[in-house]
């Protein structure tokens, strides 16, 4: 089962608002998740990323991987860096 950490839309017609959620890559974009970490939103200015840090680190732990949207807001809160850091302080022990 390949685990993905991906967006999932909800909101109205022309009013985005989306889901950053952890689910099995072969479920349909809006389909069935394992477990919601996070949400955002788009439309704010500035856009709204609310993630849960710690449930993104313990999925991308046990090898989830992210979608490339949702790796790039994980970068702009700096999840990604974290996971980088203790990916090198793993492989230097």
């Amino acid at each position: 089962m390949s685990v993905t950490i991906r967006l999932r839309r909800m909101g109205k017609k022309k009013q985005p608002f989306y889901r950053v959620v952890v689910a099995d890559s072969r479920f349909p974009r809006d389909g069935r998740f394992i477990e919601i970490i996070g949400t955002y939103d788009p439309k704010k200015d500035p856009a709204e990323i609310s993630i849960k840090e710690d449930k993104a680190l313990e999925w991308m732990r046990t090898g989830a991987k992210p979608s490339d949207t949702v790796r790039s807001l994980l970068s702009k809160i700096g999840v990604m860096k974290k996971f980088d850091e203790e990916q090198k302080a793993s492989r230097n022990s």
